[in-house]
């Protein structure tokens, strides 16, 4: 059996109308914009952009973004023509089953996981700082033992736990609830958005941008500089340090995470009433609006704070109290605590849908693949994916899963990329709703672009990646390679038998 088979477009789609795992087609345009805005906005922004202001950019983390945004704006053209091609749930996974073959549909996929899954923990325990901190503001403490993983100094981070259970119950009532929330709450987290920009304006000192790009800082004397914690970039080519145009890409590298979700748009195309018309109008649309407002977030706080003291897990709170004002920091904090709880939601729903197409194909057990009677949604995985979430929330330092959901999705940004040049190749008949211009140019440089932003990961994040990959490899020669249903010839009837 070839583990470069690939699963025809035609196919993917005829298993998309099998009854017995066919989901509900109820999402609009609208409903596809909330869902990557909902996604999109949220750690990077709220949590990550202190941070990488602090150690990496500077006030140039405004340059950084749009580093990152021209990255991620590639490889959505890309993301847009084959969710236009293939309206199935799945995402990358399955864009690259009917492109590129079984053996890197599994990578992929496996990929995904990493991404959604520590994606996920990661908003979690973003979500818990803003809610002590909102707390806080109303007169209560929580004790820090209970708000933070034991390698941030605590026992266990008990809300980024609770929220993460309590948002599995709405993925599994329904994907209409769930827009319908995230379409609500991101009309909040919009107007919290605005409000830091419009406001804080008022209060930005140009001598906070002054240097906008501070110059490249070595190591102190004496300190002894650990390979694996510098840029991988930096430790081939034994440059150490901070800041410079080296801290600029490191920065784009790290803020990265607040570009995703614009991929979890196309997680859900098998759920969108006219996928080849919506689709790319959710991928583009909503990266286009958000690359904006982190230009401009980015340039306001570092304009109201000096870069130097955002190195906070709240830094939007942070430059509001910097200026004594308060009952802005209750309102960002509240803001913040809706716009994190739609992008957890979010991630939670792309690991659902990825998880229940690999399951469906036979990657994984199909007893994942279960679709709820009632509800129409696939609730065995998506219960599975939010208790792992919830544990890995619990345990886990937020700086650690930031980067390892970083290098999965550029990883899966550059196979799709790939895939796109190889599916016009070999399937030039299919029909496009959308093309992605220039090809081949286009997905050339998005692939580049995501390979040259993981080398600037640091060193152990790519070992942490490696092993994880090696799991994965060792997964699918053990199960995935002789369970495939497209490998023993199986109809999606006889797998609808096995749940």
């Amino acid at each position: 059996m070839s583990i470069m088979r690939v699963k025809s477009v035609e196919q993917s789609i005829r298993d998309a109308e099998a009854p017995e795992f066919r989901l509900r087609r109820v999402l609009r345009a609208v409903d596809l914009l909330g869902i990557g805005i909902g996604a999109i906005i949220g750690t990077g922004i709220f949590v990550l952009t202190g941070v990488a202001a602090a150690t990496d950019a500077g006030p140039g983390i405004s340059i950084s973004f749009i580093i990152s945004g021209i990255a991620c704006g590639l490889a959505a053209l890309c993301y847009a023509e084959f969710a236009s091609v293939v309206p199935v749930a799945g995402s990358a996974y399955t864009f690259s089953y009917a492109s590129l073959g079984e053996f890197f549909a599994w990578i992929i996929g496996w990929d995904l996981m990493l991404e959604f899954i520590i994606g996920a923990a990661t908003v979690s325990v973003g979500w818990s700082q803003y809610f002590a901190h909102a707390l806080d503001a109303m007169g209560l403490h929580l004790p820090d033992a209970l708000t933070s993983a034991p390698g941030a100094g605590g026992v266990v981070d008990l809300p980024a736990a609770i929220i993460a259970l309590i948002l599995t119950v709405v993925l599994v009532v329904g994907i209409r609830l769930s827009a319908a929330v995230t379409n609500v709450i991101v009309g909040i987290k919009l107007l919290v958005v605005l409000f830091f920009i419009i406001f804080g304006a008022f209060f930005i000192k140009a001598a906070n941008w002054s240097p906008f790009i501070p110059p490249h800082q070595p190591p102190a004397p004496g300190a002894v500089s650990a390979p694996l914690e510098e840029p991988l970039i930096s430790a081939i080519f034994g440059q150490t340090g901070s800041f410079g145009l080296s801290g600029l890409v490191a920065g784009a590298a790290l803020v990265f995470f607040a570009y995703i979700g614009f991929d979890i748009v196309a997680s859900g195309a098998e759920e969108t009433r006219r996928p080849q018309r919506d689709m790319p109008i959710g991928i583009l649309g909503s990266l286009a609006i958000c690359s904006i407002l982190y230009v401009l977030v980015s340039l306001v706080m570092t304009g109201i704070v000096k870069y130097d003291q955002l190195d906070t897990a709240a830094p939007m709170a942070t430059a509001f109290q910097a200026i004594g004002a308060p009952w802005a920091v209750g309102l960002v904090s509240l803001g913040a605590i809706a716009g994190l709880t739609t992008v957890i939601l979010i991630l939670m729903l792309g690991q659902a849908r990825v998880g229940f197409a690999m399951s469906r194909d036979g990657l994984l057990p199909v007893w994942f693949a279960k679709v709820h009677r009632k509800y129409r949604t696939p609730y065995r995985i998506t219960v599975i994916t939010g208790i792992v979430v919830a544990v890995i929330a619990s345990l886990t330092p937020i700086n650690v899963l930031a980067e390892m959901t970083n290098i999965g999705t550029l990883a899966a940004f550059a196979l799709v990329s790939v895939g796109v040049l190889v599916l016009r190749r070999t399937r030039p008949d299919l029909p496009r709703a959308f093309r992605v211009p220039w090809v081949p140019v286009i997905p050339v440089l998005a692939a580049i672009a995501c390979i040259y932003l993981m080398l600037n990961l640091e060193g152990w994040t790519w070992i942490r990646f490696g092993i994880w990959m090696v799991l994965g490899l060792a997964l699918y020669f053990v199960y995935s390679k002789r369970n495939s249903r497209l490998g023993k010839g199986e109809t999606i009837e006889q797998a609808a038998e096995d749940l």
